[in-house]
């Protein structure tokens, strides 16, 4: 009996050495997979906060570009409305142009006659 008991203490014994060194194979194995996505995690985080601070740059800067441009309009609307106030029919008159009657095509109706025409025919 005490044969059998001692195979099965160093049976059991053995498992559990077995064990340890599975579960400890396993437990850092987790560690690892843990570490590394929490270093991939980590660098996704830094690009996408990389990526909206250089955007915010590029709008801010696409901003003051676009107020300026805002204040060459102004100024070119101003200065088109100074010269068209000035603009009058002795100034075409000095740079050459006439005044024209106009004439207007007409024609014919095609399809439908009145009842005045009609009665002409």
């Amino acid at each position: 009996m005490k044969y059998i008991s001692a195979k099965l203490n160093n049976f059991v014994s053995q498992r559990n050495i077995l064990a340890n060194i599975m579960s400890n194979d396993v437990e850092r194995l987790t560690l690892r997979f843990i570490l590394w996505s929490f270093a991939t995690l980590l660098l996704v985080y830094a690009v996408l906060l990389g990526n909206m601070v250089f955007n915010i740059v590029e709008r801010r800067s696409l901003e003051l570009h676009a107020r300026a441009l805002s204040n060459e309009v102004g100024e070119l609307e101003l200065s088109y409305l100074s010269l068209s106030s000035g603009i009058d029919l002795d100034l075409s008159h000095s740079l050459g142009f006439k005044e024209t009657k106009a004439s207007f095509a007409t024609r014919k109706s095609l399809g439908y006659q009145s009842l005045n025409e009609d009665n002409d025919l």
